[in-house]
């Protein structure tokens, strides 16, 4: 959170003067995405202490694989303007979707 926030902070004041707006809002949905997703990680830490599992803990990897890969790549997008990322970027988005059904099926278990 506290790197989401320091992200978010950084978008908002040094970024906004010098990224066009498709590409600050690129860099905003990384930020969106970061913030949820440390939010589900506080869920998954909750679980792990209450009811741990391999599937709670296979949802607190593929949420922070997430983070870094879909949120880092529209980072890196927004700031080097290199498209290409833009192809990393649903890699992540699988990482959180995996996630979400982990978490799930922990919940579950439990």
């Amino acid at each position: 959170m506290f790197i989401g926030v320091a992200l978010g902070a950084f978008g908002a004041h040094a970024l906004r003067s010098r990224l066009t707006p498709e590409m600050l809002q690129v860099f905003e949905t990384g930020v969106r995405y970061h913030f949820y997703h440390s939010l589900g990680l506080f869920a998954v830490g909750w679980l792990a202490e209450t009811h741990p599992s391999p599937w709670i803990t296979g949802a607190g990897v593929a949420f922070v694989m997430g983070i870094i890969v879909f949120s880092g790549s529209l980072y890196v997008l927004a700031i080097s303007g290199a498209r290409w990322w833009g192809a990393v970027t649903p890699l992540g988005g699988l990482a959180f979707l995996a996630g979400w059904l982990l978490l799930l099926a922990g919940s579950l278990r439990a």
